[in-house]
C-alpha cells in the first residue's frame, strides 16, 4: 500500500499543493487499493477511474499554474451510492434504478467537487438507505474490514468501509437512524451526523419531505476528525430546493475550548445495556475530557429511550406509504426484504390520523425535554450501539437505541474511536451536542481521539 494511504484528506491536500505528490500519483495508489482490498469487503460498487485519472490530471494540471480549487484539490473521494452523481450510476441500492445515470451532482457532491474533490466511484448502500445491514439485490452484501464476516453496519457502511481500509480520504454518507455513526463506529473511523436543516438531501436516494424529514441528514466520514470539520463547511447551507436547510453559520471547532465545557456521560440508557468494553470507552472518553478541565458528570436524560421509542413507531406510522411511494418512483418491482416487510402491509397497518397527530406531538413533547436537558450541558458522551460489529448472522433485529434517539431530536452527533472489544474490533463513542453545534462535537471528539489515537489500519 502506498505510503501516504493512510494519511488524512487535509494532510493529502497539503502535500498536493506543495507538489511532494501528485494528485494523479495518489489517485492511481487508491485506485489499486481499492482493486486490492474490494474482492473481501464489496464495498464500492462502480468506479468512474478513466474519469478520475483525467480529472486528477487536470488537477495537477492547476496545481502547476499556481492554481487550486479549493481545500480539496486533487484529493481522491468516494461517495455513497444514495448521492446523484452526475455521469456515474447511482441506484440507491435498488434495482429499478441499476443503470441510473443521472443528469447532475446533488448539491453536496457538487460543493465537494467544486473544492477540487477528485471522485473515484460509488459506495454500497441498502436499499433506499433503509437498513442498518448494508446489502441489496443490485450489488449484494458489504464485510467490515477488521472481519469480513462482520457487518460494517449501515446504511454508510460501503463508505465507512472503504475509507477505514485506506481506498478513499472522504466519504459522504447520510444518517437516518445511525446510517453515518453506526457504520463510523463499527469501521473505527470518525463520522458526523449534521444537524438537522444543515445539509441539502436534494438528490439524496431516502428525499426530504414528508412526516420523516427531521429525521433524514447528511454529514461526512473520514479516518480524522479534521476532516469532518473541513468537510463540514463545504457541504452545508441552503441550495434553495430543500425548504428545511436553514442559512445557520458553521463555527469553528478549533476556537472550542473543551475545558470549562459541561459534559454529561452515560452508560446504560435502560434500554439496551452494552458490553462491558463499550461501557469502558465511554467512561474514558469521560476521563479524557475530565482530564482537560471540563465539567463532567454522569448523567442521561430522560427522554433518550422514550425518543428511540419514538423514532421506531414513527417509520412504521405511515402503514408502508412511503416505502411503497420510493419503490414505485424507481419503477422497482423486485424490492429487497427489507424494503418488502416495510412496504408489505396494507395501509390500514398504519395509525389513524387522530393516532398519528398524538404521536407527532409526543415526538415534539420529546425533542423538547431533549433540548431542554442540553440547556445544562454542551455535549453528552454515550454509546454509539451497544455491541462492536455483529457476525453477519447476528446481524439483524440489534436495536440501535442510542443514535436514533438524536435522529428524532434533530442534533448533531460526532462517532470517533475510542476503544478495542477483546476480538480486536473498534469500539467507538457518541458526541451529541447542543442545536446547531457539531463545533462543540467536532472539538470534544478531536480531544477524545488525541487521546486514544483514533482511527488504526484493519489487517486485511
Amino acid at each position: 500500500m502506498h505510503e501516504l494511504l493512510s494519511k488524512s484528506a487535509t494532510q493529502i491536500a497539503w502535500v498536493i499543493r506543495g507538489q511532494e505528490v501528485s494528485s494523479e500519483e495518489i489517485s492511481r495508489a487508491a485506485l489499486e487499493r481499492i482493486d486490492e482490498v474490494n474482492p473481501k469487503l464489496n464495498a464500492v460498487v462502480a468506479l468512474a477511474a478513466e474519469r478520475a485519472m483525467d480529472e486528477a490530471r487536470q488537477r495537477d494540471a492547476q496545481t502547476a499554474r499556481g492554481e487550486s480549487m479549493g481545500p480539496l484539490h486533487g484529493v481522491p473521494i468516494t461517495l455513497k451510492d444514495s448521492h446523484d452523481t452526475e455521469g456515474i450510476v447511482t441506484t440507491g441500492g435498488t434495482t429499478g434504478r441499476a443503470g441510473k445515470m443521472p443528469d447532475a451532482d446533488s448539491p453536496p457532491v457538487a460543493r465537494l467537487r467544486a473544492a477540487g474533490a477528485v471522485v473515484l466511484g460509488k459506495t454500497n448502500t441498502p436499499e433506499f438507505t433503509m437498513s442498518f445491514i448494508t446489502e441489496n439485490l443490485v450489488y449484494g452484501k458489504t464485510n467490515n474490514p477488521y472481519d469480513v464476516t462482520r457487518t460494517p453496519g449501515g446504511s454508510s457502511g460501503g463508505a465507512a468501509a472503504i475509507v477505514a481500509a485506506c481506498g478513499a480520504f472522504l466519504e459522504l454518507g447520510s444518517d437516518l437512524g445511525g446510517s453515518v455513526r453506526v457504520p463510523a463506529n463499527y469501521c473505527g473511523i470518525a463520522g458526523l451526523k449534521t444537524s438537522a436543516g444543515r445539509v441539502p438531501r436534494t438528490g439524496h436516494a431516502f428525499p426530504w419531505g414528508g412526516p420523516l424529514d427531521r429525521f433524514g441528514t447528511v454529514g461526512p466520514l473520514a479516518r480524522r476528525v479534521e476532516d469532518l470539520k473541513l468537510a463540514l463547511s463545504i457541504i452545508s447551507g441552503p441550495d434553495w430546493i430543500d425548504p428545511f436547510v436553514e442559512p445557520v453559520p458553521i463555527r469553528d471547532p478549533d476556537e472550542v475550548s473543551v475545558a470549562g465545557l459541561r459534559v454529561a456521560f452515560f452508560t446504560d440508557n435502560g434500554w439496551q445495556t452494552p458490553t462491558a468494553e463499550v461501557q469502558e470507552a465511554v467512561r474514558s472518553a469521560a476521563g479524557v475530557l475530565s482530564a482537560t478541565g471540563a465539567h463532567v458528570e454522569e448523567n442521561c436524560p430522560d427522554a433518550v429511550t422514550r425518543a428511540s421509542d419514538l423514532a421506531r413507531q414513527s417509520f412504521g406510522a405511515d402503514g408502508g406509504y412511503l416505502a411503497r411511494k420510493l419503490l414505485s418512483g424507481a419503477n422497482t418491482s423486485e424490492p429487497s426484504r427489507f424494503l418488502s416487510e416495510r412496504a408489505g402491509g396494507p395501509p390500514e397497518d398504519g395509525l389513524s390520523v387522530e393516532q398519528y397527530a398524538a404521536l407527532m406531538h409526543e415526538v415534539d413533547a420529546t425533542r423538547s425535554e431533549i433540548v431542554g436537558f442540553m440547556k445544562n450541558f454542551d455535549a453528552i458522551i454515550c454509546p454509539v450501539a451497544a455491541q462492536p460489529a455483529p457476525t453477519h448472522e447476528d446481524a439483524e433485529g440489534l436495536g440501535y437505541s442510542y443514535t436514533q434517539a438524536h435522529n428524532l431530536s434533530g442534533l448533531p452527533g460526532a462517532v470517533v474511536r475510542g476503544g478495542i472489544s477483546p476480538e480486536g474490533l473498534p469500539i467507538g463513542v457518541q458526541i451529541v451536542a447542543q442545536p446547531w453545534r457539531e463545533d462543540v462535537a467536532l472539538a470534544v471528539a478531536a480531544v477524545i481521539e488525541e487521546a486514544t489515537g483514533g482511527w488504526e489500519p484493519p489487517a486485511l
